[in-house]
């Protein structure tokens, strides 16, 4: 690996910034402590700032030569509402809220490559470090660039990288297209009338209904999308009744759809929306249908991926960059890939061996009570960033 020296010899003093940092965590749109360590240690670096985008967003602008072309780097903020079970001395001090995702690694992995910049300036151009509150659910970078981010920053660009657990720490992955699905959530609400359990037939059963479109909806993936583009309709919760000799007068559906293109995402609401209509109208009952986009899959251009897949291969040799295999996790990174050319990328976290004594018995995975960001990539993460914007200027 071929770790910048400056980078590997900071190493020491950006982990305890991450740790820091993990023991304080802070859920979305309150990323308040968090953003003020942000914003001073880029403004100790001699760094400008805007802070304030999305509430507690921070962007630093650094500025080197004469180049008017832009790059624009982000990482996220917020952490989890879960329960940490490690008990190792920089183990959340908020109980309910966690780092459970990386995302202080992801913060302090791009404030190393910050004060790196910062020190050399050796780049032609303009670098804006984003430092984006509320991934975790929040829509941090809808929100950013609703209040002009890409408006008043204006950048040719931009990047984004997460952790990904089990491969070999010294490895990242990239692909163009699809990388990430949306993350899309549906309530149906079907009004039917109650009754005694004993006499059904002076009643409108809802849930019967219910259990006849938890099976249709499966034929939309099936049946009705090609076989070739990916879809997950899930119905996660089904509520209806309190008491075993009652007909309840209503049964709710919720769950969630996941895409890789919104082309299908559309046939996917389309179709639920009609059978649900339809099917209640056939058992004379009514349905509320509620369907709510919050992420758009997450497409890198294929320029960009490529582009970041060279600069991978140039720190950590060919063998060790990876295709990144589609996930049907969401991540809200699209909406800077709506508005501008860009690629999302992942590095490998390693297999949890990593962690200090006194972590929690589980797993190191994402969203998990006892995962740990491994410091171990910040040094390469760092170098990462600094060499993808040395060279995406000087292109």
């Amino acid at each position: 690996m071929k770790i910048i020296d400056a980078i590997a010899t900071q190493a020491a003093e950006m982990t305890v910034l991450r740790r820091d940092i993990h023991a304080h965590p802070e859920l979305c749109f309150k990323e308040v402590r968090t953003a003020d360590v942000v914003a001073q240690k880029l403004t100790e670096w001699g760094i400008p700032i805007h802070r304030g985008l999305a509430t507690t967003g921070v962007l630093g602008i650094l500025k080197s030569g004469t180049s008017t072309r832009a790059i624009g780097l982000r990482a996220d903020m917020d952490a989890l509402p879960v329960q940490e079970v490690n008990t190792f001395s920089h183990a959340s001090v908020h109980p309910g809220k966690m780092h459970a995702c990386g995302h202080d690694g992801h913060t302090a992995t791009l404030l190393a490559a910050a004060q790196y910049l910062a020190q050399h300036r050796d780049f032609d151009g303009t670098v804006y470090l984003i430092f984006q509150p509320a991934e975790e659910g929040g829509g941090g970078a809808r929100e950013m660039i609703k209040e002009g981010l890409f408006d008043k920053f204006p950048m040719d660009a931009v990047f984004g990288m997460h952790n990904w657990p089990g491969a070999e720490v010294g490895q990242f992955a990239v692909s163009p297209g699809p990388v990430m699905a949306s993350s899309n959530e549906f309530k149906i609400t079907i009004h039917g009338k109650g009754g005694h359990a004993a006499m059904p037939h002076n009643a409108l059963d809802p849930v019967p209904v219910a259990c006849q479109l938890v099976q249709a909806f499966q034929t939309i993936i099936s049946r009705n999308k090609k076989p070739i583009d990916a879809g997950v309709i899930s119905v996660t919760m089904i509520h209806a009744g309190a008491a075993t000799n009652v007909i309840p007068n209503s049964c709710e559906l919720r769950g969630t759809v996941r895409t890789f293109s919104l082309e299908v995402l559309d046939l996917i609401e389309r179709r639920m929306r009609q059978m649900a209509e339809h099917t209640c109208a056939a058992f004379e009952l009514t349905c509320e249908f509620e369907f709510i986009r919050n992420y758009p899959p997450t497409i890198n251009s294929v320029k960009e991926a490529e582009f970041a897949r060279q600069v991978m291969i140039s720190i950590v040799g060919e063998a060790n960059v990876q295709a990144q295999e589609p996930t049907m996790g969401a991540e809200d990174f699209s909406f800077m890939l709506q508005a501008k050319p860009g690629c999302y990328s992942f590095i490998s976290n390693g297999d949890g061996t990593h962690r200090d004594s006194g972590h929690g018995l589980g797993p190191c995975l994402l969203h998990n009570a006892s995962y740990d960001f491994n410091d171990a990539l910040i040094p390469l993460g760092a170098t990462y960033w600094v060499r993808l914007a040395q060279a995406w200027l000087k292109a």
